[in-house]
């Protein structure tokens, strides 16, 4: 009982020492602003290149995030598996939370895959292949 205390004691004051700077500093701990300053004026988004402009910036955090997450995941699976060796229940968990880390990054990464081409293909009208979020 005390250990779990104390091991809830030391997850709280990691995510406050560490988690808790990185959010308030959302600008600098992420790839950059979802925002573009021009819409940040009176009357927000004027043209469709800012949208687009967003909603590049929502996929490059979206992704940064992921890939983020992935890594402590697989890293904690790692911990798991090596830490219990001997327990046959602790170390099947560790395989299933690899798996299910490993699936849901390929899932992820596949989904944007998918929509980068489907945007590369309707956006582009020369009939080239380009990036779709350099419309304007």
């Amino acid at each position: 009982m005390v250990h779990r205390l104390v091991v809830r004691a030391a997850v709280l004051f990691a995510v406050i020492l560490f988690v808790a700077p990185s959010v308030v500093m959302a600008a600098t701990a992420l790839p950059g602003a979802i925002v573009p300053e021009s819409c940040n004026g009176v009357g927000g988004c004027q043209s469709i290149c800012d949208l687009t402009t967003v909603a590049q910036n929502v996929l490059n955090t979206g992704i940064y995030i992921a890939v983020f997450l992935s890594a402590v995941l697989f890293a904690w699976a790692g911990f798991l598996y090596l830490t219990n060796v001997a327990n046959s229940g602790q170390h099947s968990r560790a395989i299933e939370v690899f798996q299910n880390v490993a699936i849901g990054l390929v899932i992820i990464l596949a989904g944007w895959l998918v929509v980068d081409t489907l945007m590369k293909t309707l956006v582009d009208q020369s009939g080239g292949f380009g990036p779709w979020n350099k419309v304007c």
